[in-house]
């Protein structure tokens, strides 16, 4: 099933020339990796202090869109300046999931929103990335299969929260999306399995062999 990932290389192209300039200013990959991360935890605590102030929530969708440029940026210092370590791999895989179980669990804090959907919803997230970073394990490649990948997750949740903010969404919309959310990450662990068991006995469509690549990968 298509998912936004696959727009990701437009995404690069526009941000190329910024980071020839960040290299060119001694900016490694790993430097951007752990500042989205960090970054992340402090907007998550930050909201879930003070969850009761609902406008706080826009703080989401737009650290998000910052967060998918950094994310798009450390693998592009990684992948074509000659950054790529095993370092970065662990990093890469680490800050994310703790960048969004930062920025999902605060939605458990809004009155009549149900906490334990929330962190299913974060654990589904872990479990997705994780069955990805499997792939490499059976013989196939790190998995990003949709539908509800990293990047879907940032769209979904940033329009969520800014509903939130704006006062437009009551705690019933909210389960109900997140509900929706849950399911299709099951629907995507099990995808990334599939795909990647296919990839791994080579019945995989190389289109989509080459669209599974790993941003900030160590070289081999």
């Amino acid at each position: 099933m298509p998912s936004i990932y696959q727009l990701k290389p437009r995404f690069q192209n526009l941000l190329r020339p910024g980071v020839q300039r960040l290299y060119d200013n001694g900016t490694t990959a790993n430097q951007i990796t752990v500042l989205a991360g960090v970054v992340s935890v402090l907007v998550g605590a930050l909201i879930a202090c003070f969850a009761s102030h609902s406008w706080l929530f826009i703080l989401i969708p737009l650290w998000m869109i910052l967060r998918m440029a950094l994310n798009a940026i450390d693998g592009m210092l990684a992948r074509e300046f000659g950054q790529q370590s095993h370092l970065g791999a662990y990093l890469n895989e680490l800050c994310d999931v703790v960048a969004d179980s930062a920025l999902i669990l605060p939605f458990a804090l809004i009155p009549g929103v149900s906490p334990l959907l929330v962190v299913g919803v974060a654990l589904l997230a872990l479990f997705s990335e994780y069955a990805g970073v499997l792939g490499p394990m059976v013989g196939a490649s790190r998995r990003y299969d949709g539908p509800m990948g990293k990047s879907d997750r940032a769209f979904v949740l940033g329009v969520l929260a800014t509903g939130i903010a704006l006062g437009w969404l009551g705690a019933a919309w909210i389960n109900g999306v997140l509900a929706l959310v849950a399911a299709l990450l099951i629907y995507t662990l099990v995808n990334r399995v599939r795909q990647g068991l296919l990839q791994a006995q080579g019945q995989e469509p190389a289109v989509r062999q080459a669209e599974a690549v790993q941003p900030n990968a160590p070289t081999e």
